[in-house]
């Protein structure tokens, strides 16, 4: 059985593999185009899920799973990958701990008015008037109570922060004090003082929020986005915070990546960019290749217990 790898692997796992399963045949590339011969005959293949294509797929006769280590999936081809059967897994959750002590980071930065401090400290200048506020007694609104969303939801409590999170069924989730629906995004929105996105892409959440929606928002609102970029329509953002409907943005996530050098979000005072980096991690390989060992072992039992398994009809 043949493994191709187009995402590029450290050195360490690379020999793990090789050692562990000494019966698998591996082929590791830093990018698929110097992989494509050898995925004409691979089984599987791992990829940061940004470079299959549906050409890919059709050439690649033999390929029966898909592990992608990452958690973003909306560019796989996925009519070519249906039409295949072809598994498709992630490695959703594994990004739970970046990505909510970034969240932290970014209320805690604007909370604090941390970067106002930086530049008086490069401008050798003493001001003990800058107007700070606390994280604690303010209410989070988590779109997205999954693994992630419920991370940051248990550091704000932390905090002695109030949560409040969004999923489709409405069900529980632990670390939250309350749960809503799409339909109840108004009053999440409402009660909120910090907002934070971690949506996937997908045609629900395509302009999720817009003008109508920061309206509804405090005054004094934080958005902080860190799932995809789609979510939010920039153009009424940009007219929402120049015209004070909120109080701040801090983006991770665009629609266009790299965010564009003439981009009105880079002179804004009142928006801290980030290039996608909420995520990263020295610990994010090793945890992406620990779950696709677990699968890996589910694959070769030819069982179907497999760890973030893609439903290919929703796309997550």
């Amino acid at each position: 059985m043949k493994v191709v790898s187009s995402a590029k692997i450290r050195r360490d796992i690379r020999e793990r593999l090789v050692t562990n399963y000494p019966e698998l045949s591996f082929s590791f590339y830093t990018n698929i185009e110097a992989a494509e011969k050898e995925l004409l005959d691979a089984d599987i293949l791992i990829t940061y899920g940004e470079d299959v294509t549906s050409k890919h797929i059709e050439k690649c006769v033999r390929l029966k799973w898909i592990m992608v280590i990452s958690a973003g999936i909306d560019q796989l081809p996925f009519e070519a990958i249906k039409k295949r059967s072809i598994l498709v897994t992630n490695v959703s959750g594994i990004h739970k701990i970046p990505m909510a002590e970034y969240t932290i980071a970014m209320m805690l930065q604007i909370a604090r008015e941390a970067k106002s401090f930086i530049k008086n400290e490069q401008n050798k200048r003493w001001e003990r008037k800058i107007k700070m506020t606390e994280l604690h007694g303010k209410t989070v609104g988590i779109l997205g109570a999954g693994s992630i969303g419920q991370e940051i939801a248990r550091l704000s409590k932390a905090f002695g922060m109030k949560t409040i999170g969004l999923n489709r069924s409405g069900r529980e989730v632990q670390n939250f004090d309350d749960i809503v629906t799409y339909k109840g995004l108004e009053s999440l929105l409402k009660q909120s003082d910090f907002i934070v996105g971690v949506l996937p892409k997908t045609k629900e959440t395509d302009d999720l929020l817009a003008m109508n929606e920061f309206k509804l928002m405090k005054k004094e609102a934080i958005l902080i986005n860190i799932g995809r970029g789609n979510v939010i329509k920039d153009e009424d953002l940009i007219e929402a915070l120049n015209n004070g409907e909120l109080a701040h943005a801090a983006l991770d996530v665009f629609d266009e990546e790299p965010l564009p050098e003439n981009h009105p979000y880079w002179e804004m005072e009142s928006v801290t960019v980030t290039p996608h980096i909420s995520g990263i991690s020295p610990e994010y390989q090793p945890r992406a290749i620990d779950i696709f060992e677990l699968n890996l072992k589910e694959f070769l039992l030819g069982q179907e217990n497999y760890i973030n398994k893609i439903d290919l009809n929703k796309g997550y």
